[in-house]
């Protein structure tokens, strides 16, 4: 009998360590879901959107975006930190998530506790701009202006906690001056009602306001780069006249904690070589953004030094947390 069960217990033992390859293996068997915490049109929306076809052909499933916006990014994310840990519900997010670390306390989870980090996607600057009836042709100008109207003027950004935000906030604490803050609840919004001259302010995507800024609807004052971007190469950089200012947006991936790892390394693996076709690179230039392939121990890292860099721009534009 104990020879018996021994035999049998030798058997089973080499099965545990190919538990995690099947799992891996019959996954996904449903479609992926990618939620976008933000509105359509905006830079995660089109980053999300990028990523469905490589992945679906890659994983042999479709990928679908989902766009839950609203509460800063809290609603849509708190739908995936809710979500099945299977690898079949995923998080497209940017720097607002970790911004909000600091700025929503309340928030129902914790990045990187409820989260597990996939992979970076790429990272752009902004531009900021005017409406035509704003009598400034530079960043300078729009400082004089600001400083001889003190909290007159309005500027707009798709939410709180959002990176136009934060790069709004930061510009007028370097800048020493004072503009209201109008929160929408998307970066189309915002530029719409920049358009219409409802908000004469705002820092946007480089890629989705150069359209309306060489149409003539609105004025490109600067770029938000360390050097003049290749979008809008007229243009200088707010760094120019306030040095040492900069601002981005950059873009990931995370799943719900627990997805098991070979699910995580897979997806790591499938996004970084998008990221690292040729055209992909090409195309991610012609759009001003530049991709940032990382594994998942850098994207981890990545993530906790962004957490840091976040609450010390909060702290500088004296943002009070909600």
């Amino acid at each position: 009998m104990q020879r018996r069960v021994l035999l049998l217990s030798a058997l089973a033992a080499p099965v545990l360590p190919l538990a995690a390859p099947a799992l891996a293996q019959a996954w996904p068997s449903r479609p992926i879901r990618i939620f976008v915490p933000f509105g359509l049109g905006g830079s995660a929306d089109v980053g999300a959107r990028a990523l469905q076809e490589p992945l679906s052909a890659a994983l042999g499933q479709p990928v679908v975006v989902e766009n839950r916006p609203g509460a800063g990014a809290v609603i849509g994310t708190d739908v995936v930190a809710k979500a099945a840990a299977d690898g079949h519900t995923l998080l497209l997010m940017s720097n607002t998530h970790t911004a909000n670390e600091t700025l929503l306390p309340n928030r129902p989870y914790q990045l990187m506790r409820d989260f597990a980090p996939v992979a970076a996607v790429n990272i752009a600057r902004h531009a900021l701009v005017v409406h035509p009836s704003v009598p400034a042709n530079s960043v300078a100008e729009l400082i004089a202006l600001l400083r001889a109207n003190p909290g007159r003027y309005d500027y707009a950004s798709s939410g709180p906690g959002t990176p136009y935000h934060i790069a709004g906030e930061v510009f007028l604490s370097m800048a020493g001056v004072q503009a209201q803050h109008i929160p929408f609840r998307g970066s189309n919004e915002a530029r719409t009602a920049l358009v219409a001259g409802q908000v004469p302010i705002m820092f946007d995507a480089i890629p989705t306001v150069r359209e309306q800024v060489v149409g003539g609807r609105v004025r490109g004052l600067a770029t938000t780069g360390p050097t003049r971007n290749v979008l809008m190469p007229d243009l200088p950089t707010v760094a120019e006249t306030l040095p040492g200012y900069e601002a981005s947006i950059w873009l990931g991936v995370m799943a719900p904690a627990g997805t098991p790892e070979p699910i995580l390394g897979r997806l790591n693996a499938e996004i970084n070589a998008y990221l690292r076709r040729p055209e992909t690179r090409d195309a991610q230039s012609r759009a001003g953004a530049e991709p940032m392939a990382m594994s998942m121990a850098e994207f981890d890292a990545f993530l906790r030094a962004d957490i840091i860099r976040q609450a010390e721009y909060i702290r500088l534009a004296r943002i009070t947390p909600a």
